[in-house]
């Protein structure tokens, strides 16, 4: 057994001659970048070792400079004494962090005239029973609840049970929690005072979970946090978790997600100056694989054909069922899928964008680890997912982020090929995130320092590109002036990759016109949804084929629109009913056993596109 001691936390581990270096970050409840399961592929989980002997496979991720000052992968990487590693910034996973939502300013756009949250507290002054008034204590309240507006109203055996105590204690004067069914409230809690009333929507997203809290008393947004989904550990994509779960690590996925929510929550608790106690239900979305590993349910049928889920519209449950730390009586609701590869998140940004209600032709483009896109309007909705791989959120890029503190959002490419770079927070570089991609792909083929195959011009005249461990690259900001001490590259893998990406979304929405008759020019708005940050160019996106060539003011971003359709069912029993009739109404088209698709998808590898 050797000690490893983890710099600069401190944390220490005793792990065997066999383990890795990763299981023992994993031991110390530490977390880096590892999208690829550990396999030694992605060269994410760089340490740098300062003290002690190890072994070590050899790498192309690590350069022969990097492998003189001690950097390893920590996933090849065995002990052969104790030994002091430090967690370089760059390989370090973010805690919590604050995120922007761009969909907040509209947050009631469909039911603004709603606010009827999920959760309720209400105040009840129940007249003292009498010899005239001698009806059952339960029935006494439910009778007052009537009157209030709430009929067929079910009650909780705990509730009953306590009830009478309850009442007599606090002299027929008490606030009744209620919880929405889907088809009525339950009485989950009677207790003397009325408790603060909160809730949080959380975005279960492959790469990034982010959670919001509510005030549900007010229907107002306190604050946004993100942080990157600790399952990347064990796979990158939804399916190599899937893999995972089916060789028993189900419960290793489960956990991990809600200890990520958990955190959020204590993070959002902490800043607000209130207590997991004060929040009562909880509204998630995500897509269906990760549903189901939120609820602790093995996905693994989902991958084999014929790609059937265990369910698509689980019923609500108490949060604490599944380890998630709020009132005990919280309820957890979780939106309605569509099918395998489209779930409750787009069923929230179809809500979100308000598309269901319109009768001009929309298509919503959510542009996350699967590219999924709906088309339709009032009358009908058809939609699709395609793979497009986690490039736009950061993952299988040397340098990729998500849209947080230090990420690079813009780029511009200057005449004499130096390039002025912005970030979020307006910070020193850390790397970049999924519009700054945009934009270096966008001005890299306007400047000639890539072809429209994507390919660098080794012919341009600028030290800015050069010759890196896998390729040709281009340094984005120098070592000096970043914040991880480093040069900023974008590699032609990295392009390859975002190429890639940008062609899966786009042939995924054209087929799915092509299918049903329709053309780009069909569509009069299109909604873009994901997690570029506050800033997104839709002119760059045309500009490299992510988007069509269109008019910029069919156009509309929309940011997380999963987020935003979780947060408006928190506050509106109308709006998660119109979410369930929006899953039900959604036509599902399989893309993956269709050699059009792939067809497209081939035509789109080109900047834009090639004919």
């Amino acid at each position: 057994m050797y000690k490893i001691t983890f710099l600069p936390d401190g944390r220490q581990v005793l792990i065997e001659e066999d383990e890795t270096l990763l299981e023992a970050v994993h031991k110390a409840g530490l977390y880096i970048h590892s999208i690829c399961g550990g396999e030694g592929t992605c060269g994410r989980c760089k340490l740098l070792v300062k003290k002690g002997e190890y072994k070590t496979k050899p790498t192309t991720h690590i350069s022969q400079e990097e492998a003189e000052k001690g950097y390893v992968l920590a996933c090849q990487t065995h002990p052969k004494s104790d030994l002091d590693v430090e967690i370089p910034l760059e390989s370090r996973i973010e805690g919590v962090y604050a995120v922007e939502d761009i969909a907040q300013k509209s947050e009631l756009k469909v039911y603004p005239e709603v606010c009827s949250p999920l959760s309720k507290q209400i105040s009840l002054n129940l007249p003292p029973p009498t010899l005239q008034d001698n009806i059952s204590d339960m029935d006494r309240m439910l009778r007052e609840l009537r009157r209030a507006g709430y009929r067929d109203v079910k009650v909780e055996l705990n509730v009953t049970r306590k009830l009478a105590d309850v009442l007599r204690e606090n002299e027929f004067q008490v606030t009744a929690m209620l919880g929405w069914e889907g088809d009525g409230f339950r009485v989950l809690k009677v207790e003397g005072d009325k408790r603060p009333n909160f809730g949080v929507a959380v975005d279960v997203g492959t790469t990034t979970l982010v959670a919001q809290l509510v005030d549900m008393s007010e229907c107002r947004v306190l604050r946004t946090k993100a942080t990157y989904n600790k399952q990347a550990r064990y796979g990158e994509d939804v399916i190599t978790r899937m893999i995972h779960a089916e060789k028993g690590g189900l419960d290793e996925l489960h956990q991990t997600v809600v200890k990520d929510i958990n955190d959020m929550i204590s993070v959002l608790c902490d800043e607000n100056g209130i207590s997991p106690e004060d929040i009562t239900a909880v509204v998630c979305a995500g897509n269906t694989t990760m549903t189901h590993l939120l609820l602790g349910v093995n996905p693994k049928h989902i991958r084999k054909e014929p790609y059937i889920p265990t369910f698509s519209f689980p019923s609500p449950i108490k949060a604490k069922e599944i380890g998630i730390t709020v009132h005990e009586e919280a309820m957890l609701y979780c939106l309605p899928s569509v099918a395998s590869f489209v779930g409750g998140d787009i069923t929230a940004g179809v809500l979100a964008s308000g598309m269901a209600k319109q009768e001009e032709f929309s298509m919503l483009i959510d542009m996350g680890t699967d590219g999924e896109i709906v088309f339709g309007n009032s009358e009908f909705l058809v939609c699709c997912s395609c793979s497009a791989g986690p490039a736009f959120e950061g993952g299988g890029i040397e340098f990729g982020m998500r849209a947080s503190r230090g990420a690079i959002q813009r780029v511009e490419v200057l005449p004499d090929l130096e390039v002025k770079v912005t970030t979020v927070g307006g910070v020193k570089a850390r790397g970049i995130c999924g519009s700054g991609m945009i934009d270096c792909l966008a001005e890299f083929l306007r400047s000639g320092i890539i072809n429209k195959a994507g390919k660098f011009n080794e012919g341009i005249k600028t030290d800015r590109l050069r010759k890196g461990e896998e390729g040709l690259e281009f340094v984005l900001v120098w070592a000096d002036e970043s914040a991880v001490d480093r040069d900023i590259v974008l590699t032609q893998p990295d392009i390859d990759n975002l190429i890639r990406s940008k062609a899966a979304v786009y042939a995924g929405a054209k087929v799915l016109l092509d299918k049903i008759g329709f053309d780009f020019e069909s569509v009069e708005r299109f909604y873009v949804a994901g997690g570029f940050g506050s800033y997104l160019d839709i002119g760059k996106a045309i500009t490299i084929g992510l988007l069509p060539d269109l008019p910029k003011d069919r156009f509309e971003y929309i940011g997380n629109s999963s987020l935003a359709g979780a947060r408006l069912c928190l506050l509106s029993e109308e709006a998660f009913r119109e979410a369930i009739e929006i899953a039900n109404r959604m036509t599902y088209i399989e893309l993956s056993v269709d050699n059009t698709f792939y067809e497209q998808f081939v035509s789109e590898l080109f900047l834009p596109h090639t004919d």
